[in-house]
């Protein structure tokens, strides 16, 4: 059983930055994982933001907000990160870390076993 924990959300004002993190914790195979990242906004449905791979070599974006994303994960550590950058008050919503064992899809919230209980993000002057 895998737990995830996620944090360093906060209020940023608009255009400014943020990186969170989602430690895992529960299992000695983090390395065989993939990772994602979601958002859910209030009264919206959860939807993808990003994702990477087990091996790290291949990540996926949400298309609308590619240039402003990067996912990384550190499997010494068991963390995943998320880096977002020129915020907007549309990107408010809480942010969920995601983890499924082995390669497959990585994009819907169905292709996820393990959720954190997400950490708030909240864009605003």
């Amino acid at each position: 059983q895998v737990q995830l924990e996620e944090s360093g959300g906060g209020l940023v004002q608009p255009g400014g930055s943020l990186r969170l993190s989602c430690a895992a914790s529960g299992s000695r195979f983090f390395n065989q994982y993939g990772l994602g990242w979601f958002r859910q906004a209030p009264g919206k449905e959860r939807e993808f933001v990003a994702a990477i791979d087990w091996s790290g070599n291949e990540r996926y974006y949400q298309e609308s907000m590619r240039d402003r994303l990067a996912i990384s994960r550190d499997d010494a550590e068991s963390r995943v990160y998320l880096r977002m950058n020129r915020l907007r008050p549309e990107d408010t919503a809480v942010y969920y870390c995601a983890a499924r064992s082995g390669s497959g899809e990585l994009i819907r919230v169905s292709d996820y076993t393990y959720w954190g209980q997400g950490t708030q993000v909240t864009v605003s002057s």
